[in-house]
């Protein structure tokens, strides 16, 4: 009997983080399906639309599966219509897709998060404009009394208690994950949230020691990440994502900035920066093109020691597998792709002559 194909193609490589081995390099990222319940006993649990969603994904090819920002508090959700993992009652609802999907040789992870000044909005396709009480929202918070724009409730600044329950809250998620089945957990420090909002200055004016200084404007990030790797096993890999660049002229967090955390971040104890981009502040220019943001993860990568994964218009199977075989990224994250097309990864596994998993329920199309 012949040995099994081997596969060249980098991008249908396993890898092992940790414990944790990866099928291949096509990942899907985060993002937010805004389906869940606003209210009520089902407020932030995944339903039938969760499940099909990631497990089409899961059956497609997708090596890892990085579930949509969920918030660690209800006030941390972007809209009153995101999954949550502050209950026990959300946990038990998630358990069902993390098995599916691991039946599926896929790895589920989950990525924890807080909207900050950006929460109580409205469901995308609905404007995604901010929302009161009488549409389910609520006060959003914030490091400092600085809306998002001039739409935006001015956010509560949260005192130095207030943080430190804030972290906390990151720590419980991080629990909740790992009893929902996740074998990975990634912080969202990206796209003008919480983390990202302490990040930068210009949405950080504190001057307490969560303000000013690079020091103090990355403390929240790395208690954060301390108190979430203190909890969650060694033997599991913790990711975080971050915007490289808040592509403003000036008063904003920068690509030498990113650079510096990122080796904070390796220090302690995270295994993969997810580098994105933007969304700090609206009406900024950013040059979108083809892998537009990969030259940022390229730099992390050449920099630092710390892996990353590269995302942002990555949209053809030829052109995933140069950004991993010219070494400026470990993994690609995969986004509106992905929502196009579930099984991109069988595609690009074609085009590039690579094996891949297929379920045995499709056998007639081998």
């Amino acid at each position: 009997m012949s040995a099994a194909p081997v596969s060249f193609a980098a991008l249908f490589q396993p890898w092992t983080i940790r414990s944790v081995t990866v099928p291949n390099r096509v990942w899907m990222a985060a993002m937010c399906q805004y389906s869940a319940e606003p209210t009520g006993p089902d407020t932030g649990v995944a339903n039938y639309w969760h499940f099909a969603h990631y497990a089409a994904r899961a059956t497609g090819g997708t090596g890892l599966i990085i579930q949509e920002a969920t918030a660690v508090s209800p006030e941390g959700r972007i809209s009153p219509y995101d999954l949550g993992i502050w209950n026990d009652t959300q946990v038990e609802a998630l358990r069902r897709i993390t098995s599916f999907l691991k039946g599926q040789g896929a790895v589920p992870g989950i990525q924890i998060a807080h909207a900050g000044r950006k929460a109580s909005t409205d469901r995308t396709w609905k404007g995604g404009q901010p929302v009161g009480p009488e549409a389910h929202g609520w006060q959003p918070s914030a490091p400092s009394p600085v809306p998002f724009s001039e739409d935006h409730q001015v956010p509560h600044e949260l005192t130095v208690g207030e943080i430190r329950d804030v972290v906390e809250q990151f720590a419980a998620a991080a629990r909740r994950s790992l009893a929902a089945g996740y074998q990975v957990v990634e912080i969202h420090g990206a796209h003008g949230y919480l983390i990202g909002e302490f990040l930068s200055p210009h949405s950080n004016k504190r001057t307490d020691e969560y303000g000013g200084s690079f020091e103090n404007r990355t403390r929240l990030a790395l208690e954060v990440v301390d108190a979430v790797r203190a909890v969650w096993p060694e033997e599991l890999p913790l990711f975080f994502r971050i915007s490289a660049t808040d592509w403003l002229e000036e008063d904003g967090w920068t690509a030498d900035e990113t650079v510096r955390l990122a080796v904070l971040l390796e220090q302690h104890g995270v295994d993969l920066l997810d580098v994105s981009t933007g969304g700090l502040a609206p009406g900024v220019t950013i040059p979108v093109g083809p892998g537009y943001q990969v030259p940022f993860a390229a730099r992390v990568k050449a920099e630092t020691t710390l892996p990353v994964a590269a995302v942002g218009l990555i949209t053809e199977p030829e052109q995933a597998e140069k950004i991993l075989a010219n070494g400026e990224a470990d993994a690609v994250l995969l986004g509106r792709e992905l929502l196009r097309d579930p099984f991109w990864a069988r595609r690009a596994a074609a085009e590039l002559g690579a094996e891949i998993r297929t379920p045995v329920q499709y056998h007639r199309s081998w």
